[in-house]
């Protein structure tokens, strides 16, 4: 899996460069999110911008990533949501679960 990470105003921002995230990479991508957070960084910002389509293997690799953020009082934020993407979160009214925001730069930093 090809993923971007960048630090920035104490948060670590992860930008997903795969059109899709589904059964094929999601192991990767938990595993990736589990070995940061264990190396201390829990303030982290998802970019799906480049995200086209996701599965349940996809929402259970970014739930196993809430809410291991959330057991070490961190952080875990969505960004930049396409619209098939943005429409499975409300399909399984994940986006009541997640801090979703439209793009990067609308992140607040206290996230």
């Amino acid at each position: 899996m090809n993923i971007s990470t960048e630090n920035r105003n104490g948060k670590t921002i992860l930008g997903l460069k795969e059109e899709r995230l589904d059964a094929h990479n999601s192991g990767e991508l938990k595993d990736y999110i589990l070995k940061l957070l264990e190396d201390g960084h829990t303030r982290l910002v998802i970019d799906l911008s480049g995200v086209r389509f996701i599965d349940s293997s996809g929402l259970g690799a970014l739930l196993s990533g809430y809410k291991n953020a959330t057991l070490r009082s961190g952080s875990f934020v969505l960004a930049g949501l396409q619209p098939r993407v943005q429409s499975m979160f409300e399909l399984t009214r994940l986006h009541r679960v997640f801090d979703i925001y439209p793009s990067l730069g609308e992140v607040p930093d206290s996230n």
